[in-house]
């Protein structure tokens, strides 16, 4: 099973030290950095809205607990959004690369 998972920060120095870090440790096979996303969110009761960079992240089941361990440890927010979506189709030659770049350590 693949998954793409997806998160946001606040700082491209931040985005980019987490799609470094778990591309070179083979817990993503590609991680997209899409900037200025506009989030609005509910925050210690309030309303607030910031810029963010929204990672898209392609990886494997097998890895998700590692892959979801690291972006905790890599996170600027107290509570970083990590939401993993499973997926069985695509592209084949796309998934096979996915499942060569993917290692389990």
């Amino acid at each position: 099973m693949y998954i793409l998972a997806i998160t946001t920060t606040n700082s491209f120095e931040n985005a980019n030290k987490i799609a470094k870090t778990l591309v070179d440790e083979r817990l993503a096979a590609c991680v997209n950095i899409i900037p200025y996303v506009k989030s609005y969110y509910v925050w210690e009761g309030k309303t607030t809205t910031d810029d963010e960079i929204l990672l898209l992240i392609k990886s494997e089941d097998k890895v998700k607990d590692k892959l979801i361990k690291r972006i905790k440890e890599l996170h600027t927010y107290q509570i970083p959004e990590i939401i993993i979506f499973n997926f069985n189709e695509g592209l084949e030659d796309y998934l096979k690369w996915i499942s060569e770049s993917v290692k389990e350590n």
